[in-house]
């Protein structure tokens, strides 16, 4: 009678053990939603950083990174339909060949390059990319390579103009007009709007004369039409100065001859 409680019990690990293995076996085969093929090895399951599960194998989503990448795609989504994940490169770089993961990382680096204001250095002995990483559109004129520590203009890429707007980068024809732009930057000439002809203020009003007759602020180089200009605080104050000297040199006068008429009057 004793015999017969333990042998049932001796018989049910190994069945047991058997439904396990059965259960386990049948939770690692799943069918790839690409090849549609079932695949027994459960390594062979894409994971991608644990950022979504789907049933992709390893072999279809390599060959999926690749035709990605002829094209181009930086980004590369899972490729499941109703997914938006970005598939991980690091954790894809044990799956891939090293000439994949490369391609895909200059692919990278050159999609955020091409989002930002970029030139090459105008130096043909340097020829590196300079990258305006601090934004501010067209407004970045002089800079310094970081290469070859040259000046040059990052708007018209060229060497720096000094003492020439970027229009006229072109009329520099030979090395005396460069020494004479860079004098002109040094004792910060300002040029005449209309003529173009440099002028020094060596003392005096902001608001100068040019000897083709045209009136500018030399602090803006804006041609002005009265004697003022409201770009610097200074000019504002030399505005108010000059109001207040025609009320003393024009109306005053008159207010005093009209009150001597008055009085003249009073008395006879």
């Amino acid at each position: 009678m004793g015999n017969a409680v333990q042998k049932p019990q001796q018989s049910s690990q190994p069945d047991q053990e058997l439904e396990e293995q059965e259960s386990s076996s049948e939770s690692s085969t799943f069918t790839c939603e690409i090849c549609i093929e079932p695949v027994t090895l459960p390594n062979k399951k894409f994971k991608n950083s644990n950022r979504c599960v789907h049933p992709f194998c390893t072999d279809c989503m390599v060959k999926y990174i690749q035709v990605k990448l002829e094209d181009n795609v930086s980004d590369i989504k899972c490729p499941a339909l109703s997914c938006d994940q970005s598939l991980d490169p690091l954790s894809c770089r044990a799956k891939v060949a090293h000439q994949v993961f490369d391609k895909w990382c200059d692919v990278l680096c050159e999609s955020t390059v091409l989002g930002l204001d970029r030139v090459y250095c105008p130096n043909r002995e340097c020829s590196a990319l300079v990258v305006n990483e601090c934004g501010g559109g067209g407004s970045l004129r002089k800079c310094v390579c970081p290469n070859c520590k040259k000046l040059f203009c990052f708007k018209c890429k060229v060497a720096w103009h000094a003492g020439y707007r970027c229009e006229e980068s072109g009329e520099m024809r030979d090395q005396n007009d460069i020494a004479f732009g860079v004098l002109s930057e040094r004792k910060q000439w300002m040029r005449c709007p209309t003529c173009r002809h440099c002028v020094e203020l060596v003392k005096g009003c902001a608001i100068v004369r040019c000897r083709c007759g045209i009136e500018f602020c030399y602090k803006c180089g804006k041609k002005v039409d009265h004697h003022w200009c409201n770009c610097r605080r200074s000019s504002t104050i030399c505005m108010w100065v000059f109001h207040l000297c025609i009320v003393i040199l024009v109306v005053w006068p008159f207010f005093l001859l009209f009150t001597a008429i008055t009085r003249k009057n009073q008395h006879h």
